[in-house]
């Protein structure tokens, strides 16, 4: 287990990788803010899927969800169909539109990220996946104590 210096210098780094964050959100088209942006992410890795499965995968409010997705209907990005299952529902999918700037928010990363990690080596920026996708998965663990229970 790492020492509690590593954990502190850790959490420093990830305040300071809001920067990071900022500059991927003004690479975004002026129509396509984060969070719109967030669920064509979503729905392109995942497929159709319910406001609420979507809702779970941002982790944010079905309020907050609504909102987003109500931005990318607007825009025909989305459509919303009555879900099979339950009238009640709706099943929520990318349109062409919606792949197509989809395909542009993902052009528009691929360039920032290659321009900034030009001086990276292709093992590096492996790395850094893999670092990544188990940092993601750690705190995807519902199994894990939560997070406001203390060592005793």
């Amino acid at each position: 287990m790492a020492e509690r210096a590593q954990y502190e210098e850790l959490a420093r780094q990830f305040s300071a990788f809001g920067a990071v964050k900022r500059e991927m959100g003004r690479i975004l088209p002026s129509e396509c803010p984060s969070g719109s942006a967030a669920v064509l992410t979503l729905l392109g890795r995942h497929g159709d899927m319910r406001m609420s499965r979507l809702a779970e995968l941002l982790s944010v409010d079905l309020s907050v969800t609504s909102r987003h997705v109500a931005h990318v209907a607007e825009r025909g990005w989305i459509e919303r169909s009555p879900d099979p299952a339950d009238k009640r529902s709706r099943i929520l999918r990318l349109t062409p539109s919606g792949r197509d700037q989809l395909d542009e928010l993902y052009r528009r990363t691929t360039h920032l990220l290659a321009q900034r990690l030009s001086d990276w080596t292709d093992d590096e920026v492996g790395r850094l996946i893999e670092l990544m996708t188990r940092l993601r998965a750690s705190f995807d663990d519902c199994t894990r104590t939560p997070a406001n229970t203390q060592e005793k």
